[in-house]
């Protein structure tokens, strides 16, 4: 089945609104018809790729048209450095393999990002993985569902996956070019969204603006796109009332682990634990320490069509390359990822461990732990911190929280850390800068 069929085949009617944007309404048939304008427009022949450098509505109107014109959408995020933009387009070949829907990159944070296919009936199974078992839960059948609101950048996997979302529930979209907390709330409260998806960074800086008063009636957000730290979920949950869940995936296998509502409800203690495994889902921890710490591999029903033999095991789990461990009630708790473990003289820090104790002390915004090298002991923590010096003590801070081998050996004031389009930290670039200041 072709993704193009949850627009063609939406049950809003065509005189019916199908998205909306902070400026304006459009009706499903007006949609529809600048849809088919882009495909006239695209100059590429079935299978082909399509970069499109846009955002928001004119994304969604270019990736539906390349779909019709049998093409391959290639989003390219256009607030990237226009070198990157220009190295994206000029790694955009093909033909591509048959089926495929779009082309994605890897986020980059240890590397140059790695191009990833998805095709079409794959990333449905994906969306299916998830709404599945929602399907009539709570929601009388003959009422429409409420608006899925789409606040992150469909250059990313998590934009074209929550849109994409939507109108297979038979939504209607509201789409945000950018993200502006005012233009956020405003949507919120314009179509009364209850339930949203928002990256860590969003979520720090809607709690962040004081002209913010409320975000009523959201109930619930949904974490993605970047690691979400159990202070900034108890922080944005204080300032508005709404109920912050995890989730877990990567661009090659759609969502494989999340909350649910009844989860959330029954389970209050459980904050910080990106949920348990969706329905069909295998995981497991591969050589776990002595505090049940190991890689997390999962085995969904499908992955993307390129994903390497070497990410595989012999029983079709799939290497993630992030650190987990699974609780009693199954549970999954990330601890980061093996690339950013620090191994110092043999003693293991998780660099989110340390962040967290250093977000936690007043005057930090955010914080990120890299290793350093080291001749006596392999390799040390280095923190980088940005916010308000105010005279605090984070040494002090730290030994107060954390066992001595954890305690970073410098802090760094910035002004930001470094980040990529999908809000991670670009934690390469933190170590150079860690080996440059070394003294």
């Amino acid at each position: 089945m072709s993704l193009l069929a949850l627009l063609t085949e939406h049950p809003v009617a065509d005189d019916e609104a199908l998205v909306h944007t902070v400026e304006e309404s459009l009706t499903r048939g007006e949609v529809v018809e600048r849809v088919r304008a882009s495909a006239a427009a695209i100059d590429a022949g079935p299978g082909q790729p399509v970069p499109v450098v846009a955002d928001g509505l004119a994304a969604l109107i270019a990736m539906f048209g390349c779909w019709m014109a049998g093409a391959v959408y290639v989003p390219v995020n256009p607030r990237q450095p226009q070198s990157a933009i220009d190295d994206a387009i000029a790694r955009t070949t093909g033909p591509l393999p048959p089926d495929t829907a779009f082309v994605l990159w890897t986020s980059g944070t240890t590397g140059r990002p790695k191009p990833v296919q998805h095709t079409h009936d794959a990333y449905l199974e994906l969306i299916d993985r998830v709404l599945g078992p929602l399907r009539g839960k709570g929601r009388d059948p003959a009422q429409p569902p409420s608006p899925n609101l789409i606040p992150v950048s469909m250059a990313l996997n998590a934009g074209i996956y929550n849109a994409l979302f939507g109108l297979r529930a038979g939504a209607p979209l509201v789409m945000m070019d950018r993200f502006e907390t005012g233009d956020f709330a405003t949507l919120v409260g314009r179509h009364q969204i209850r339930s949203t998806v928002l990256p860590p960074a969003a979520m720090a800086m809607l709690s962040d603006d004081t002209s913010v008063e409320s975000l009523a009636p959201l109930r619930y957000v949904r974490s993605i796109t970047a690691p979400l730290s159990p202070f900034q979920a108890r922080r944005f949950t204080d300032r508005f009332g709404v109920t912050v869940l995890n989730g877990y995936g990567q661009v090659e296998t759609g969502e494989v682990i999340g909350w649910t509502a009844a989860d959330a409800r029954t389970h209050p203690d459980k904050v910080g634990a990106v949920g348990r495994p969706h329905v069909g889902v295998d995981i497991r921890i591969d050589h776990p320490d002595d505090q049940a710490v190991g890689e997390l591999l999962v085995r969904p029903p499908n992955t993307a069509t390129d994903l390497s033999p070497e990410r595989l095991t012999a029983d079709g789990f799939v290497h993630t390359g992030d650190l987990a461990h699974i609780d009693d009630e199954g549970f999954v708790w990330i601890e980061g990822r093996m690339s950013d473990l620090i191994n110092r003289g043999g003693n293991k820090v998780y660099p989110e461990e340390v962040e967290e104790v250093l977000r936690s002390v007043p005057g930090v915004r955010e914080a990120a732990v890299v290793a350093a090298p080291d001749d006596r002991l392999g390799e040390v923590p280095v923190a980088f911190v940005a916010g308000d010096d105010a005279g605090h003590d984070l040494d002090e801070a730290c030994r107060s929280h954390l066992v001595p081998y954890k305690v970073p050996v410098r802090f760094e004031w910035v002004d930001h850390l470094p980040r990529n389009n999908a809000g991670k930290v670009r934690r390469a670039e933190l170590q150079a800068l860690a080996v440059a200041d070394q003294p």
